[in-house]
């Protein structure tokens, strides 16, 4: 049975402030909740209609429909919401291909950039403090469990492209990604949905890359940030294989 506190408190971690001060997030749904369990995340509560999360003793509370219905973010519920803590990120590793956000805001863009770097292979991803929390219930969801295989780390963007040495980012106008060799380790950047990447941040990068247009009208006037990043991640990969 679901108390008025649990529900008060599961709700609240729709909020930043709350998932910072609880240090806690909400994964929902049979594979999202899954991928945290099997992986080294914290479990704290699991609210689920099935009884076969019984197993997780201690933390299992058995609810019904309608109860699972008030706590959950989802149009449809889907049997399970899960409480984990949020860990502490590691340290980054400048060795290999980062690939960097600056101030991205959409929450279901950060979900599907982790799922990308996850299907590619990018074990860093790392984020200006202005980029929306990967923790928000509609990134958990969007990500689809990908939190798990990616260190995501939040920093002052321009200290780190400031001692980098291979600072590569994201344009309108650039050096085409099919025409330019791609290094295999470097902090790849991309920018904001609306205005791209920042002045600030744009002066660190030594090297702009852009995926050319290929419409006879060429009026097309951007990608979506996560469509890019499949394009230009898919495009690294690719070359990485064939060096």
């Amino acid at each position: 049975m679901l108390t008025k506190n649990q529900s008060k408190r599961i709700l609240s971690l729709s909020k930043k402030k709350h998932r910072t001060q609880e240090q806690l997030f909400v994964a929902e749904g049979v594979k999202v909740v899954k991928e945290f369990l099997d992986s080294n995340y914290e479990l704290v509560e699991i609210f689920s209609t099935d009884f076969k999360y019984a197993e997780f003793t201690g933390a299992f509370i058995h609810i019904s429909d309608k109860e699972l219905s008030k706590i959950s973010t989802l149009t449809t519920p889907n049997t399970v919401l899960a409480t984990f803590r949020i860990p502490e990120s590691n340290p980054i590793d400048f060795n290999n291909l980062i690939l960097a956000l600056d101030d991205l805001n959409n929450p279901g863009n950060l979900g599907t950039i982790i799922r990308l770097c996850d299907w590619f292979g990018i074990k860093d991803l790392v984020c200006s403090l202005s980029t929306v929390d990967c923790y928000n219930p509609k990134v958990v969801q969007a990500a689809m469990g990908s939190h798990t295989r990616v260190n995501i780390t939040y920093v002052d963007l321009e200290s780190i492209l400031f001692k980098a040495q291979n600072t590569i980012g994201t344009f309108m106008q650039g050096y085409s990604i099919y025409e330019e060799k791609l290094p295999n380790s470097g902090i790849l950047v991309l920018g904001n949905e609306a205005n791209g990447i920042s002045k600030n941040v744009a002066s660190l990068l030594k090297t702009k890359l852009t995926i050319p247009r290929f419409g006879p009208l060429k009026k097309t006037e951007s990608l979506n940030v996560a469509n890019a990043a499949s394009i230009i991640l898919s495009e690294f990969r690719r070359q990485s294989i064939e060096k």
